[in-house]
This record gives C-alpha cells, structure tokens and sequence, in this order.
C-alpha cells in the first residue's frame, strides 16, 4: 500500500507575469535581508577610514564653507536675506541625498550582477536598501543642520521657521522617490547602454545648476524661472529652506507639480526595472 505525502514550500519562485506586478510583498518577507544591507552600507562608508562617522559632517561642512565663499562672496548671490551658511547647508544636504540616490540606484545592476545571478531575493531590496542608508547618512547631518539653526537664532539672525517645517518629511519622501524612480531607469538603460554611466555623474552636476541649491528661485532671471520649476525637484528645496528658515517664498504650485512629477518618475522607474530585472543578467 502506497502513501502519498503533499509537499508544502516556504517560497516558490515563478516567472514575472507582468511588469505592473512589483511583488511587494515579497520585498516585505525579505526585510531581514533589507536592514542587514542598510547596516552594510552605513558601516562600509567609513570602515578603515581615519575619521570614521565625521565625513558625515566633514563633507557638507566643506561644501557649505565653498559655496559661501564662492557663490555668497564673490559671486554675491541673494540669499533671500538668510545667514549664507544656513542658506547653503540647507539646499547642500537636501540636494546630496537625492544626489546620493540617484548615483548609487543608477549601478545597481552593475554592481550586483554576480550575486543577482546566483542568489533569489527581490531585486527592488537592492535600490531600497541604498535609499534607507543614505536616510541614516541625511539624519545625521540634518541634526548638524539643526545645531547651526538654534546657533544662529541665539545670535539674533532673521530666521523664521514656520509651519511649512512640517511638509519637510514630505519633501524627503518625495526626493527619495524622484532619486530612485530616476536611479531604476538608468541601471536598467545601462544593462545595454553602457555610455550613460559616464554620464550620470557629469548629468547630477549639472541638474544642480539646474536646481535652487545655491541661489533661492526668485533670484533666477524671469525667463529661466519657468524652466527651472519644471524641474521637480526645485518646489522640493524651495520648500526646505521656507520651511525652516522662512526666507523666499512657499510656491504652492511648484510643489503640487513636484508630488505629480515625483509619482510618475518612480512608478515609471519601477515598471522599467521591473521588465529588465527578468533577464539582465544576459546582458550585463
């Protein structure tokens, strides 16, 4: 007499049936694997290195201190009327995590091609964990960002927080997303184009000239502003420094077109890594 036993399976992997289909859940099941690779970024970042956890501050600190001589001396850019340093630390850690994002998101599938092709796990943990690590990284000079707001309030400077402090969560949430809408479709572009990776970098600069990182929007020439409120992440920054330092203005439009154009880059971002995931590995 024959017995029959019913096998029952922890995972079962089957083929992509749709590139709208972005298995969540399944990145949720893998959220150990997640964590563990946000702690290996944020520890990897300053092992073996002298100064450990101060590049943190070391290099917006720099920056800052650059773009104040520069731009605030002897350019003589407007501020708004804000404490230059203020003015630039803001838009400076604002614009390095999306930097950051984008730059990390866009050599995923480089960097990962030997253990994607070895290994199961939902690729998306991969883009995901580098957006979290770099959150650790932001925090952590936002509080710099912070300690020199309370500073130059004791010293009496115009600041003037205001309730818009509260769309600050917002506002990262929505560069995280435009970081790593736009990182998904460059890393799954360059699995045939390699030319766009030596064009990343050299494209993030520019799209920060292209950006209100080191002048307010009002200071643009009225027939550039247009142009550079299309860029999406400018009602971002914009809000940032009204928010905490009540300088400029709060353009209401800007930022509406910024949660539209944010949504549509990271779901256009998703779709586009989800249809190459399937067989890059050929191509890498």
């Amino acid at each position: 007499m024959s017995t029959t036993t019913e096998q029952t399976w922890d995972t079962e992997l089957k083929p992509q049936d749709s590139v709208f289909n972005l298995h969540l859940k399944d990145v949720w099941n893998y959220r150990d694997l997640l964590w563990l690779l946000v702690r290996r970024d944020f520890v990897s970042f300053y092992k073996q290195t002298i100064f450990g956890p101060l590049w943190f501050f070391i290099q917006p600190i720099f920056t800052t201190i650059t773009f104040t001589i520069i731009f605030g001396n002897l350019a003589g850019i407007s501020t708004s009327g804000a404490p230059k340093p203020l003015f630039y630390m803001a838009g400076t850690i604002a614009w390095n995590y999306f930097a950051d994002c984008l730059n990390k998101t866009s050599t995923v599938f480089r960097d990962n091609a030997n253990i994607f092709g070895k290994v199961y796990f939902p690729r998306l943990i991969m883009p995901l964990s580098i957006i979290f690590s770099n959150l650790v990284k932001f925090g952590i000079q936002l509080l710099l960002f912070v300690i020199m707001l309370v500073y130059y309030l004791f010293q009496g400077n115009r600041i003037e927080p205001n309730f818009y402090i509260l769309l600050f969560p917002v506002v990262i949430v929505l560069m995280a997303m435009v970081g790593l809408g736009l990182g998904l479709i460059i890393t799954a572009m360059t699995t045939k184009y390699r030319d766009l990776m030596f064009l990343v970098a050299f494209g993030v600069q520019l799209l920060m000239y292209a950006t209100p990182v080191i002048y307010p929007l009002s200071a643009a020439p009225e027939k550039y502003r247009d142009i550079i409120a299309l860029n999406p992440l400018s009602g971002l920054i914009e809000t940032v420094r009204y928010g905490f330092l009540g300088t400029g203005q709060f353009y209401a439009g800007a930022f509406a077109y910024s949660i539209v154009a944010s949504f549509v880059i990271f779901m256009l971002g998703l779709v586009t890594f989800n249809r190459v995931e399937k067989n890059f590995v050929d191509t890498v």
